[in-house]
């Protein structure tokens, strides 16, 4: 076998123990677990006491998922961005105009797409 595949051999070891644990207390717990009876007062959840009310989940607004989706957007932005200062001044002595119009060119279609989040409204959170 390839030597760079033996490497793998103890990440798919764990992967197959990991499994195997999980699987294994699933069964047992089935096989060894008691067998009681269900009511429906057992099978509701529990909120301090209080018998439930309404339905279980709220209904988020639209707006929520897009502030978050743009949330994630600009933390893939910073992600980028650290790589790229780490190595700037190493590439900066062979490809300056290369890497500093790279980074400009990303930022510039990010800009876009926050001044397009910005004209649609989407950071008004009165909306």
């Amino acid at each position: 076998m390839d030597s760079q595949l033996l490497q793998y051999l103890p990440v798919l070891l764990l992967l197959l123990v990991a499994m195997g644990f999980a699987f294994g207390t699933l069964a047992i717990s089935v096989l060894l677990g008691k067998r009681g009876r269900r009511t429906r007062t057992k099978d509701i959840a529990y909120e301090c006491g209080m018998v439930p009310e309404g339905e279980g989940s709220a209904r988020m607004s639209v707006k929520f998922y897009l502030v978050a989706l743009l949330f994630v957007l600009f933390d893939v932005e910073v992600v980028f961005l650290y790589p790229w200062a780490v190595v700037y001044r190493e590439m900066l002595r062979e490809n300056a105009a290369l890497i500093l119009g790279g980074m400009v060119s990303f930022l510039g279609v990010l800009f876009v797409g926050f001044l397009y989040a910005l004209r649609k409204r989407a950071f008004d959170w009165g909306h």
